[in-house]
């Protein structure tokens, strides 16, 4: 009888520890699913550009196969300018997102969660090379005295945004140090436009003497027939740096940020994403990570030690 009970006793402890691991399996499951967000709707902005409002009927169909794929309702965000955009996702607004290089640098040191998973590879345009980079571009209005860079010092130039990367970052590290100069300094004043359209228009229409454009945006403008690419002159370009970043929450769950990757890296398959991928001058989308965007940090890390070298003087 006391070897019977020692042997209940032992298979009771058994199934203690069993029930134990059991415990602890579903509590793990438990946080892990708690880590993840799975909301009911996704929200889905963009960085504003010259016709926020018809990109957005052009976005219908890639929504509707967000909707089908992620099995989610899809919401839009309407943005009012770069930072708008960052600040939504940052805070949990915006659950997808499309963002500047520059902005999404800046907005990933705030909430690293934030996810980059694809660009879209140009078609070669007006003034835009093809693949998944452009350039900043500074221009000048053909017939104009400024048809060299320094015959632009003491001028008034275009900016886009203080978020833009290829309309402020790019000119103020990159332009600037490659004419042995400070921006501030060598133009008379520098005029933030609101778009890199804006600035485009203003050169031609001659209330500013020459802009910084990107050039993927300068060709939007020629293809609505607003100017042609004669009417400039083409004074500097950058280097190539990589196109705007789609991104999404990192706190979304696995599987729904597989089927948001998943609709947009297959859109050059999907007949009724064609007029979108048309407007935007391309013919796919391509998968990126993090460190292909390293060349922001980069840039910006010049910007912050340029800021730091100006205070002391």
């Amino acid at each position: 009888m006391l070897s019977i009970n020692k042997r209940g006793e032992n298979i009771m402890n058994i199934i203690k520890k069993i029930g134990v691991l059991i415990s602890i399996c579903l509590i793990g499951t438990s946080a892990y699913a708690a880590k993840c967000s799975n909301p009911k709707q996704l929200r889905f902005s963009i960085i504003p550009t010259e016709e926020s409002s018809f990109e957005l009927d052009l976005y219908k169909p890639v929504l509707l196969k967000l909707k089908q794929n992620t099995g989610k309702k899809i919401e839009f965000y309407m943005p009012t300018s770069y930072a708008s955009v960052a600040e939504a996702l940052i805070g949990g607004f915006v659950d997808i997102a499309v963002l500047g290089p520059y902005g999404y640098i800046t907005a990933k040191k705030k909430e690293p969660s934030i996810t980059v998973f694809a660009t879209y590879a140009k078609k070669k345009g007006y003034m835009q090379n093809e693949g998944p980079g452009y350039q900043s571009v500074l221009i000048s209005k053909k017939g104009s005295k400024f048809t060299t860079q320094k015959s632009l010092k003491g001028a008034t130039v275009g900016h886009a945004d203080p978020g833009s990367t290829s309309g402020d970052l790019i000119p103020r590290v990159v332009w600037a140090p490659s004419m042995n100069t400070d921006a501030d300094k060598f133009w008379k004043r520098i005029v933030y436009t609101g778009g890199h359209d804006l600035t485009t228009l203003a050169v031609y229409s001659g209330k500013i003497d020459a802009g910084f454009v990107a050039s993927h945006r300068f060709d939007n403008v020629v293809a609505k027939g607003k100017v042609k690419l004669s009417d400039f002159n083409i004074l500097w370009r950058s280097p190539s740096v990589p196109q705007d970043p789609f991104v999404f929450s990192g706190k979304l769950c696995k599987d729904i940020q597989d089927n948001i990757k998943k609709t947009f890296l297959e859109l050059g398959n999907d007949a009724s994403a064609a007029k979108f991928l048309a407007n935007l001058k391309s013919s796919k989308f391509v998968p990126m990570t993090d460190k292909d965007y390293d060349v922001i940090r980069t840039l910006a890390k010049a910007k912050a030690e340029f800021k730091k070298k100006k205070a002391k003087k």
